[in-house]
């Protein structure tokens, strides 16, 4: 430990992991379904990024916003898997302060990503129902990549200072975790110095981001609905819904749970800690679990390009 001025007053070498309060003796059985989430996770996410690289005609806008979502869906779920498995697979609980810095700086990236590329489809969403026969020229190759890097490139940058600001806070003997991974909303209650600075600049973050983001799909969809009552005929509408389907149900699963978890680090001061740990889990896992399966049952051309795949696979056997 490094000791500071005040003897109460250090910052930590490491920070305690929690698994799933209460049912610490049952971790090594609650490895199994988390196993299988990432088995679910990496296969799905790994396939759809698979299909759409190798399979020319899905070099298009919308099937790239795609594999960015599932780009950053792996990577919030690689960011998490070393301290998740290590707890209930092999009880190991610790984790030294700058790693935990490190996977919080990452899970958190990712997830910022995440939220804007959902912004990114419900835009691409839109151009495409209002504005069909000019998408291909308003939603050009260069602006998708240029847009996946720059929304990279925020994420880094409104990350970045965090790990900073709390290396430079002092902790007071305070180093246990609510969750098997780290989080800033969970890491910023830990030290007893003065946050101020701290919580306004996640604020930020939050109200730039998720807030921003969140505020821009709903004024999206706002339009994409406005068009829809415009098309005349019920089966155009039916269709022009049918696109939106899929994104829909990411965005749902996505800010449902992520609302969620914010209002139990806020105001979930009195909520079990069993609660805590599966909010969050929810919130991390649910998305990248469900959003391949979705995507590969109700999109056709992934859905083709998936039976594809595994029918060339079947025909070299």
């Amino acid at each position: 430990m490094k000791n500071s001025n005040s003897s109460l007053e250090f910052l930590p070498t490491t920070f305690i992991l929690t698994g799933i309060p209460g049912l610490e003796a049952e971790h090594l059985w609650i490895s199994i379904p988390f196993c299988l989430m990432y088995i679910i996770i990496f296969l799905g996410n790994g396939t759809i990024l698979h299909v759409i690289r190798t399979d020319t005609a899905l070099h298009q806008p919308m099937y790239l916003l795609l594999a960015m979502l599932a780009l950053a869906e792996v990577g919030v779920s690689a960011s998490t898997l070393p301290t998740v498995l290590g707890i209930f697979l092999f009880g190991i609980t610790e984790i030294s302060f700058d790693v935990c810095l490190f996977q919080m700086f990452f899970v958190h990236s990712f997830s910022i990503m995440e939220s804007a590329v959902l912004l990114a489809m419900s835009v691409d969403q839109f151009v495409a129902i209002y504005s069909p026969l000019r998408y291909t020229a308003i939603l050009t190759l260069p602006r998708i990549f240029g847009t996946g890097a720059v929304m990279g490139l925020k994420s880094i940058m409104l990350m970045a200072p965090l790990p900073m600001l709390l290396r430079h806070l002092p902790f007071c003997g305070h180093n246990v975790l609510s969750h098997s991974y780290c989080l800033h909303p969970n890491l910023i209650h830990l030290p007893c110095g003065d946050i101020s600075i701290n919580n306004i600049y996640g604020l930020f973050i939050v109200t730039s981001t998720f807030g921003l983001d969140s505020l821009l799909i709903v004024i999206s969809y706002g339009l994409i609905l406005h068009t829809v009552l415009s098309i005349t005929t019920g089966e155009g509408r039916r269709k022009a819904l049918n696109t939106c389907g899929s994104h829909i149900c990411a965005v749902l699963a996505y800010y449902v749970l992520m609302i969620g978890l914010s209002m139990v680090h806020r105001f979930g001061h009195h909520v079990s800690p069993w609660l805590h740990a599966m909010i969050a889990n929810a919130y991390l896992f649910f998305p990248p679990v469900v959003n391949p399966i979705v995507y590969s049952i109700k999109t056709k051309e992934i859905h083709r390009g998936i039976v594809r795949m595994f029918s060339e696979k079947r025909a070299r056997v």
